[in-house]
């Protein structure tokens, strides 16, 4: 077994590549591109626009690595039957025509993830109705068969879906890093809240930590 160590807050993270997976949450056009799901709710795109070439740095690495990489997208089917009235009521552009085809729709062109960060074969692709990419979807499945017990994990939004899926990963038992400026929030002071709520009080939910120390490590 070989242990890596990245210095991380609250302590350093630990990690086993042959037992690790980069976890790649949301990097779809929708979000990162105006004319999609994110500035229809009336944000500024730039955050998570910027966050693409250390996402891209840390996939290529995780690579070479040799690290299990997943990607996630959040989306609906066409005709909405997997989309909470609720949800839609609070989010009336789900399933309207966009710039980039019915916007949080799969198979549409927003909802795809961006070129920089297209998955490579044998990546899997999770696609969830919801925040939580454990919710009905067949990641917890994959991740155990694959004998994960740590994930490094990227993406956007960090205060919603990132923050969702690391507080559902920490209670089925794996061990996260988030990677600070590896993930992306619409609002400058939701980035730096959903940094301090994941590692303080001892790393309540997980570990975080800057790509460039992340780098140095997986060489």
């Amino acid at each position: 077994m070989t242990v890596l160590s990245v210095n991380a807050k609250p302590f350093q993270f630990d990690f086993d590549p042959e037992h690790t997976a980069l976890l790649i949450i949301d990097m779809q056009r929708d979000f990162c591109y105006k004319g999609g799901f994110g500035e229809s709710l009336g944000n500024d795109v730039t955050p998570t626009n910027a966050i693409i070439p250390t996402v891209e740095k840390i996939l290529l690495a995780a690579r070479r690595a040799g690290l299990f990489v997943i990607h996630t997208r959040e989306g609906h089917r066409p005709d909405l039957s997997d989309c909470p009235p609720a949800k839609l009521r609070r989010s009336p552009s789900i399933g309207t025509e966009g710039p980039m085809g019915r916007i949080l729709i799969r198979g549409e062109y927003g909802h795809d993830i961006v070129d920089e960060l297209k998955p490579a074969e044998g990546e899997p692709v999770i696609d969830k109705p919801g925040k939580d990419a454990f919710y009905m979807t067949d990641l917890e499945l994959i991740l155990n068969n694959r004998g994960i017990r740590s994930l490094i994990v990227c993406g956007v939004t960090t205060h919603v879906c990132v923050h969702t899926t690391i507080r559902a990963a920490n209670d089925r038992g794996f061990e996260c890093l988030m990677m600070e400026d590896g993930t992306a929030a619409f609002d400058p002071a939701d980035q730096e809240a959903a940094i301090r709520m994941i590692n303080q009080q001892g790393g309540i939910f997980g570990w975080t930590a800057v790509s460039e120390d992340l780098l140095r490590v997986l060489g």
